[in-house]
Protein backbone atom coordinates (compact mmCIF):
# COMPACT_ATOMS: atom_id res chain seq x y z
CA UNK A 1 0.00 0.00 0.00
CA UNK A 2 1.44 3.55 -0.69
CA UNK A 3 0.07 6.34 1.47
CA UNK A 4 0.76 9.60 0.17
CA UNK A 5 0.71 12.72 2.08
CA UNK A 6 0.26 16.16 0.51
CA UNK A 7 1.06 19.02 2.05
CA UNK A 8 2.01 23.28 1.42
CA UNK A 9 5.84 22.41 1.67
CA UNK A 10 6.52 19.15 1.92
CA UNK A 11 8.13 20.07 4.79
CA UNK A 12 6.31 19.50 8.39
CA UNK A 13 4.26 16.06 7.15
CA UNK A 14 7.79 14.29 6.98
CA UNK A 15 7.57 13.90 11.07
CA UNK A 16 4.52 12.73 10.68
CA UNK A 17 5.32 10.37 7.88
CA UNK A 18 8.25 9.09 10.38
CA UNK A 19 5.55 8.43 13.19
CA UNK A 20 3.33 6.41 10.54
CA UNK A 21 6.54 4.61 9.17
CA UNK A 22 6.99 3.52 13.18
CA UNK A 23 3.27 2.99 13.39
CA UNK A 24 2.63 0.24 10.84
CA UNK A 25 5.85 -1.05 11.54
CA UNK A 26 4.42 -2.10 14.98
CA UNK A 27 1.84 -3.22 13.55
CA UNK A 28 3.39 -5.53 11.28
CA UNK A 29 1.87 -3.17 8.22
CA UNK A 30 3.31 -3.23 4.67
CA UNK A 31 2.97 0.36 3.56
CA UNK A 32 5.19 2.73 1.74
CA UNK A 33 4.41 6.33 3.10
CA UNK A 34 5.68 9.84 1.52
CA UNK A 35 5.22 13.44 1.68
CA UNK A 36 4.98 15.58 -1.45
CA UNK A 37 4.83 19.26 -1.65
CA UNK A 38 1.70 20.45 -4.01
CA UNK A 39 4.17 21.72 -6.41
CA UNK A 40 5.24 17.80 -6.41
CA UNK A 41 1.83 15.71 -5.98
CA UNK A 42 1.08 15.20 -9.56
CA UNK A 43 4.51 13.01 -10.24
CA UNK A 44 3.08 10.57 -6.81
CA UNK A 45 -0.89 10.38 -7.79
CA UNK A 46 -0.94 7.57 -9.81
CA UNK A 47 1.15 5.68 -7.74
CA UNK A 48 -1.00 6.23 -4.25
CA UNK A 49 -3.65 3.95 -2.95
CA UNK A 50 -4.26 6.72 -0.54
CA UNK A 51 -3.96 10.38 -0.23
CA UNK A 52 -3.94 12.51 2.57
CA UNK A 53 -4.20 16.35 2.64
CA UNK A 54 -2.06 18.36 5.33
CA UNK A 55 -4.97 20.82 7.14
CA UNK A 56 -2.86 24.12 5.25
CA UNK A 57 -3.31 22.21 1.95
CA UNK A 58 -7.39 22.01 2.12
CA UNK A 59 -7.71 24.24 -0.26
CA UNK A 60 -6.22 21.72 -2.83
CA UNK A 61 -8.85 19.02 -2.05
CA UNK A 62 -11.02 19.70 -4.84
CA UNK A 63 -7.79 19.94 -7.40
CA UNK A 64 -6.58 16.42 -6.19
CA UNK A 65 -9.94 15.02 -5.72
CA UNK A 66 -10.42 15.61 -9.92
CA UNK A 67 -7.05 14.44 -9.74
CA UNK A 68 -7.58 11.40 -8.56
CA UNK A 69 -11.04 10.73 -9.85
CA UNK A 70 -11.80 7.42 -12.07
CA UNK A 71 -8.36 6.15 -10.76
CA UNK A 72 -10.22 4.91 -7.59
CA UNK A 73 -8.21 6.57 -5.11
CA UNK A 74 -9.40 8.01 -2.09
CA UNK A 75 -8.39 11.39 -0.66
CA UNK A 76 -9.23 12.90 1.79
CA UNK A 77 -8.28 15.76 4.70
CA UNK A 78 -6.35 15.27 7.56
CA UNK A 79 -8.46 16.38 10.99
CA UNK A 80 -6.14 19.71 12.25
CA UNK A 81 -6.40 18.32 15.62
CA UNK A 82 -4.81 14.68 14.72
CA UNK A 83 -1.91 16.46 12.18
CA UNK A 84 -1.06 19.39 14.63
CA UNK A 85 -0.49 15.88 17.11
CA UNK A 86 1.71 14.70 14.67
CA UNK A 87 0.07 11.30 15.61
CA UNK A 88 1.11 8.81 13.63
CA UNK A 89 -0.97 6.21 14.53
CA UNK A 90 -4.30 7.97 13.74
CA UNK A 91 -3.49 9.29 10.17
CA UNK A 92 -2.31 5.48 9.42
CA UNK A 93 -5.91 4.01 10.52
CA UNK A 94 -7.67 7.17 8.82
CA UNK A 95 -5.58 5.84 5.51
CA UNK A 96 -6.22 2.08 6.26
CA UNK A 97 -10.08 3.19 6.77
CA UNK A 98 -9.71 5.13 3.37
CA UNK A 99 -8.27 1.77 1.68
CA UNK A 100 -11.14 -0.33 2.29
CA UNK A 101 -13.81 2.18 0.80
Amino acid sequence: MKIVLICFAGMSTSMLVKRMQKAASEKGISAEIVAVSTADMYGEIDKADVILLGPQARYMLGEVKKAAEGRGIPVEVIDQRIYGMMDGEAVLKMALELAKK
